[in-house]
This record gives structure tokens, sequence and C-alpha cells, in this order.
């Protein structure tokens, strides 16, 4: 039945057949403006205005399309971004990067510690957690980060410093602590190179699902939701709160938007990610207001 729904949905809804069409590659050679204007039609409900873009959405649109700087493709590598975060705040902010391959074939995996972190350079999810070697399925493992390295993450939303990242696989030291149950990211959101607010990512493994809470720069919940309902529990405010946020802001120097990931193991800061896109800038907000709210937040530079 569910999937007689789906047939039906894909023959008569003309926004649900785009993005399936989408997810499946078939329009890869559709000029960049065109796709994003249906895809975010599809997914957010409303016009894309990229002549006068006004929500904070829109405005990701734009800069996917305007602000191209050779830099970002360097700053989306996971691997080539680490040497340009140590030597813009420090080295010591670095989870240790264990090795570096081309093919999953190439990993000697008697060298690897008993647990660590599987990560393609190159895209977003493409990740292995391996929490004890001997019992690792290196078969399926092998499998998804083979099917992450053929595929060329641009496509799909159109960011465009993934084009041209060279698709590599790195083992980093798996980080945990053991005063939480859950390590969590700090996601700090730096508009025209100040902290506006940041979020977090919680209870991913939990019955319930993800859960995204945002908070302001006083660590007060915010009262808006994007996409993901926001969690009902306490998450208490990151102990190296405020260094995260200079941090942050030096990272941020020079840039319309990026989003700086922090973790916080046993009271140390280590870098996670620098992103430029959130959600690939197609996440709703609940209540729509926060959408023009967050936009009024970024100044667009004004690129010819």
């Amino acid at each position: 039945m569910h999937s007689i729904k789906k047939i039906l949905r894909y023959i008569t809804d003309v926004d649900y057949r785009f993005l399936v069409n989408a997810n499946r590659g078939k329009y890869n050679n559709m000029p960049d403006r065109e796709y994003l204007s249906k895809r975010f039609k599809a997914r957010l409900g409303y016009p894309l205005n990229l002549d006068n873009p006004i929500t904070f959405n829109e405005k990701l649109q734009w800069l996917k399309l305007y602000d191209r700087r050779p830099e970002y493709t360097t700053m989306v590598d996971k691997y080539a971004v680490k040497r340009y975060v140590a030597d813009t705040i420090g080295v010591q902010y670095i989870i240790p990067t264990l090795g570096v391959w081309d093919r999953f074939e190439d990993i000697d995996f008697d060298k690897l510690p008993n647990q660590f972190v599987l990560k393609c350079t190159h895209d977003s999810g493409g990740l292995v957690v391996c929490k004890d070697k001997t019992e690792l399925n290196r078969a399926k493992a092998k499998k998804k980060i083979e099917r992450c390295l053929k595929n060329n993450y641009f496509y799909l939303g159109r960011e465009w410093p993934y084009m041209n990242v060279k698709p590599r696989i790195i083992a980093e030291v798996y980080m945990r602590d053991d005063e939480v149950d859950e390590l969590k990211d700090y996601k700090f959101m730096a508009f025209n190179g100040e902290i506006k607010c940041s979020f977090v990512c919680s209870e991913r493994f939990s019955d319930s699902g993800l859960r995204v809470t945002f908070f302001d720069n006083n660590w007060n919940v915010m009262p808006f939701e994007r996409h993901y309902p926001r969690s009902s529990k306490h998450i208490p405010k990151p102990q190296c709160y405020e260094e995260m946020k200079v941090l942050a802001e030096k990272l941020a120097q020079n840039i319309p938007f990026v989003r700086v990931d922090f973790y916080e193991v046993s009271g140390k800061i280590y870098f996670g990610e620098l992103t430029f896109y959130p959600g690939s800038g197609l996440e709703e907000f609940s209540p729509f207001e926060w959408d023009k709210k967050l936009g009024k937040w970024l100044k667009l530079p004004d690129i010819k």
C-alpha cells in the first residue's frame, strides 16, 4: 500500500517527482539557477527569489551561485581543511588523522587502533564509526565508502565548494567523553564574521529521532525550529562555550555565512567542520518568520 501511494504521488505531484528524479541524478546537466529554483520550490513551498533574496534559505541559494571563492574548496575538504584550521586557530584543536587513502583496499586495518572513524573527504554522510575493530563489518563499510566515493556531492544541492574536492578516505581518532552519554557537536552560525546563534544536534540514535535545538548567544533556547523538532531535554552549556565562539569568529572572518562546528571532549575543544549551506538551504523554519529574521542577519557581498 505504501509503495502504491508513492507511485500515485510520483504521477500526480510535480514537485515530488522532481525531487525523486533529482535524487537519482537525472537533472545533473540542468543549469544551476534553474535547478535550484525548482528544488527550492519543491522543498520549501515558496518560489526562490534570486534577484532580491529575503529569507535565510534564499540567501544561501544566492551564495551557492555567486560567492564561489576558490578557498572554499579547501575549507569543505575534510582532510585539507585541517591544515587551514590549524594555521588559523592552532593545531591543538585538530582531531588527529590516522591515515588518508584514495581507495578502500589501500587501508591497512592492522595498523589502525581498535577504535577509529572513517570519513570521505568530499561529501556529507560518508562516515563509518568503528568502536571495536574485531566487530567491524568490513564488507559493509567498504560498500558504503565506495558508494560515496563515486558520488560528486555538488550535484544534489549545487553546493559549489564540493565540486572539485578530491574524493579520498581519512581515518581519525575516535573521540569519546566518558562524562557524557552522547558526544555532541556545537554548531555556530556566523553571519558576516559574527556569531549570532548556535545549535546542537542530539538524540540521534533515540527512538524519537534527531532533535535540533537553537540557542542565542546567552545559551537561551530560541523560539523556532528548523526542519527537526527541538529537544525537550536540558542541554547544558558547554564549559568552553565562550572560547568556541571566539575561535568560530576567527575562522569565519570575511565570509558572508559559514557554520563552524566544534566538539568538547573532557574540557578540550576540537574542530569538527565548516559548512557553508546548512541543510543545503532547503530546511523549513517554524514559524516561518524566522527564515526572514535570519535572512536579515546575512548581508550578501557586492558581487558583480
